[in-house]
């Protein structure tokens, strides 16, 4: 068969008739029609003119045209398509024998191929059902599956173990819910699934809610023994100080061989070690606290992925319950409340340590110490208005040592606690001034009950406790009981209050962050002893002292507080970790030196005027007797026998040093009251004779000096004489056979020193104008020819000139 001749485009040919418009109207049409284009224009064209019939004609013509192109095409194929019909007839035949063959082949095929397809039939049912049975094989194992993965996750649920419960859930979530062949199961799945999730969050939630309330108590409860601890461990301390330093005395004093050494217990009770540390558990039993419920339900709330949610929850939590242990009762005195107070406070950020450091990053670093400015903020700020209402020394050191304990605590936890320790600082001249005040009330309490009699010690215990724990001793021998002490109560009884204060006031400074701190105790235990017991013992002297004896009692007890003071500053400096050599190197005056002064100057006023009424029996010595007194005036002798019963008594209880500077003073006084009788108006007149009297008098005043040698030195015995040194410088120069040497500056400056000059003249006067009889001895009675009668004279020239 030939193939077909492509389409030819033929152009239309020109019309015979009708006018050149028409024909161009035909020839468009035409050319539109082979070019297949769209004729809707010419059918507008022609029923908008109103000539339809036009475009009608021009239609028929044209197929017309057509009709004899087709027969024209055809006659030139005719031979072609004859030749195809034939060429059909003959494959016709083939066709038939091929349709008879087929038909033979197709007869044999389906004899052959019924009995296989047959058994082909039966295999792929067999194969449908085997297909069938596996599909439901796995869809059961599957369930089976499930259905122990639900089982578990129930027996989870009912012994509490969530997070095992939730592993399951995702199990069935990630492996079983969507593979699940049961509609039913699926929608049991999808149903029960969210909720167990909640019913564990609600479960959780509320194990976590029950565990904030009971760690509450947990912190108190934790801070407690925390700070018990803290104070155990200071406590330890202390005694290795002591321990310490009375091996440094011993060492120090040489009293044996010292080999010692400070041994520290392992301090293995603390709050912060890392032992216990796990994630698994949390917790430090053995403490008391728990941390397993917080973890749990902050693993939990990881799992079901509300990690960001339980933090800002745990947080705000947290942050209230600190909220809450900031108020202080007004209704409890805060000093019955205060170490609850700090204990809680304590207690929350030694667990909020832990979980910082345990927690996996349930709480940050930056959390924690924000909540501890605020908490340091706020103790700061009810330490400075509890502390500005006290009036009681004891109670702010109470408050002091525990906050100083809470300090130690939580420094062990890296918490800053500067601000604290500051506040207590600022604070320390307010306690130092109530404890002067309770100070400075005791004392006087102890002096009004002195009965100014020496102290009689009955018992071993009771010399230990009022002699040498205050170092009273004067001796390291132990006397026999009973024993009576030198001074009277008052001094056992200020020296416990002066070494209380001292200890209350190491106490507050220490443990404070200030480690040299003795300078301070040292200035307040000035004010101490210089203000207040210095001005209490003024006051008792010269208001409540009457009688020598209780003056004497008074000046005893004063010397024994001056070795007392000694003590004092040694035990501040030994309290404070001072070496006592710096104490003892840096050492001043004796602190009561007023009250000392005042009660020596007491106890001489009452000597001297004592001695004044023996000294009046002067007025009876005979001034121009014609011999010298051999065994003394009657006044001297008078104060002699009340000198010597004086010291036979004051040298039981005075100290060697207050008994001659008191005995100083009194001879002193007598020296002048002697030559006061001289050059007082009461002698107009007397004559060598009575001043040989008077040398007497003085020598046996100068004898009684040297008979105390066995109680003073040679030294002091020496200056005890030399207190007599204007009246026997006034006796040698009446007496001299040559005084114009008063004149001579160095021989005055040598032997004549203490006297005055004014003086000199008018009792000198008052020898020369005795009779004649005075120079008789010397062997004429021209005083041109008595060289002492002419050098007296001369000497009161040259006097009066100088005068």
């Amino acid at each position: 068969m030939q193939s077909t001749r492509s389409r030819r485009k033929v152009a239309p040919a020109a019309a015979d008739g009708g006018d050149s418009g028409d024909k161009l109207e035909q020839l468009l049409l035409s050319s539109a029609i082979c070019n297949g284009e769209d004729l809707g224009p010419f059918v507008r064209k022609v029923f908008a003119s109103g000539r339809p019939d036009t475009l009608l004609h021009h239609l028929r013509h044209f197929a017309r045209s057509k009709e004899s192109e087709i027969e024209e095409v055809c006659k030139s194929h005719y031979q072609d398509f004859i030749l195809a019909v034939d060429d059909l007839r003959s494959l016709l035949s083939d066709v038939d024998s091929l349709k008879s063959s087929l038909s033979d082949s197709n007869s044999r095929l389906q004899s052959v191929g019924g009995p296989l397809l047959s058994s082909l039939d039966s295999f792929v049912e067999a194969q449908n059902v085997s297909k069938n049975v596996n599909s439901a094989l796995q869809s059961v194992i599957l369930c089976i599956k499930l259905t122990e993965l639900c089982l578990r996750a129930n027996l989870h649920l009912s012994n509490g173990s969530f997070y095992m419960a939730l592993k399951c859930l995702d199990s069935i979530e990630n492996e079983f819910q969507d593979k699940t062949p049961s509609s039913t199961l699926k929608r049991m799945l999808e149903r029960k699934i969210p909720e167990i999730r909640s019913h564990i969050e609600r479960k959780i939630s509320k194990e976590f809610g029950d565990w904030l309330v009971d760690i509450r108590v947990v912190s108190r409860n934790l801070g407690q023994l925390a700070i018990g601890q803290a104070s155990a461990a200071r406590q330890r301390e202390e005694d290795l100080r002591i321990k310490q330093r009375q091996a440094e005395e011993q060492s120090r004093l040489s009293l044996r061989g010292c080999v010692y050494a400070l041994e520290e217990d392992d301090d293995d009770g603390g709050l912060g070690g890392d032992e216990n540390d796990g994630y698994s558990n949390g917790n430090n039993g053995s403490f008391g606290f728990d941390l397993t419920p917080l973890y749990r339900a902050y693993h939990i709330h990881q799992t079901l992925g509300l990690e960001e949610r339980f933090k800002q929850y745990y947080f705000e939590n947290r942050k209230l319950q600190l909220t809450s242990d900031f108020q202080v009762s007004s209704m409890t005195p805060f000093l019955e409340s205060h170490q609850t107070f700090f204990a809680q406070i304590a207690g929350f950020f030694i667990i909020e340590d832990r979980i910082l450091r345990t927690g996996g990053g349930l709480v940050s670093k930056m959390e924690v110490e924000n909540l501890w400015e605020t908490a340091v903020s706020k103790m700061c700020s009810v330490l400075e208005d509890q502390f500005s209402r006290m009036q009681t020394a004891n109670h702010l050191l109470l408050i002091k040592d525990y906050v100083s304990l809470l300090g130690v605590t939580l420094r062990r936890y890296g918490y800053p606690v500067d601000a604290l320790l500051n506040v207590l600082s600022k604070h320390r001249d307010k306690y130092h001034e109530l404890l002067l005040s309770d100070c400075r009330k005791q004392i006087a309490e102890a002096l009004a009950a002195d009965k100014f009699e020496q102290m009689l010690m009955k018992k071993e215990y009771e010399y230990s406790m009022n002699v040498l724990s205050f170092q009273l001793q004067a001796s390291d021998i132990v006397p026999a009981f009973p024993y009576v002490a030198p001074f009277s109560s008052t001094v056992p009884d200020c020296c416990r209050i002066v070494r209380s204060f001292i200890e209350d006031s190491v106490s507050f400074m220490s443990f404070g962050g200030q480690l040299d701190f003795y300078d301070v105790v040292k200035k307040y235990l000035d004010r101490l002893l210089g203000e207040v017991l210095d001005g209490a013992l003024l006051k008792l002297i010269s208001s409540s002292v009457h009688g020598v004896s209780q003056a004497m009692q008074v000046a005893a007890n004063m010397a024994v507080l001056e070795r007392a003071c000694d003590f004092f500053f040694r035990h501040a400096a030994q309290l404070s970790g001072i070496p006592l050599r710096m104490v003892e190197r840096g050492r001043k005056q004796f602190p009561l030196s007023k009250a000392r002064d005042a009660a020596e100057d007491m106890l001489s006023g009452m000597l001297k005027r004592k001695v004044d009424g023996f000294m009046t029996l002067i007025e009876n010595v005979n001034w121009m007797t014609d011999e010298a007194s051999q065994g003394g005036n009657e006044y001297v002798n008078e104060v002699i026998i009340y000198l010597e019963t004086l010291v036979s008594t004051a040298q039981q209880i005075l100290p060697p040093q207050v008994l001659k500077r008191v005995l100083q003073d009194v001879l002193s006084h007598i020296s002048e009251k002697t030559v006061g009788a001289l050059f007082g108006d009461s002698v107009k007149r007397f004559n060598v004779n009575a001043i040989m009297g008077i040398d007497v008098d003085i020598r046996l005043l100068e004898s009684f000096a040297d008979n105390l040698s066995p109680v003073f030195s040679e030294g002091d015995t020496n200056q005890l004489k030399n207190a007599l040194a204007e009246s026997r410088q006034l006796v040698n120069l009446l007496l001299s056979n040559h005084p114009e040497n008063f004149l001579n500056p160095v021989i005055r400056e040598k032997s004549y020193n203490a006297l005055d000059y004014r003086k000199v003249v008018t009792i000198s006067e008052k020898l020369r104008d005795s009779s004649d009889r005075l120079f008789g001895t010397f062997g004429s009675r021209d005083a041109k020819q008595n060289p002492k009668k002419k050098s007296m004279d001369a000497l009161i020239k040259r006097l009066k000139d100088v005068s």
